[in-house]
């Protein structure tokens, strides 16, 4: 079954999540260095994402959670305060 991304995580979790994020950020920042569109970024970054999560646990769970995103979204739950160069 897919994890509840939105559920309290314990610390040892939260530091590897923010490192991974910060990882994804600096190659964002690389991409974006090298003129890739932001757009293309976001584009490829999501498709990634998914099928990642696909590969791992399937189609169906994947789906329900991307079911759940416009109600996360419009809560403020991946908006970030991050300057754009």
């Amino acid at each position: 079954m897919l994890k509840n991304f939105s559920r309290p995580i314990d610390a040892g979790a939260a530091a590897e999540k923010q490192l991974a994020l910060q990882f994804l950020r600096d190659a964002w920042d690389e991409a974006a260095y090298e003129g890739v569109d932001p757009d293309c970024i976001a584009t490829a970054a999501i498709f990634a994402a998914l099928s990642e999560l696909i590969s791992t646990y399937g189609e169906e769970p994947v789906a329900e959670m991307c079911a759940r995103l416009p109600e996360r979204v419009r809560s403020g739950e991946f908006s970030l305060v991050r300057a754009r160069q």
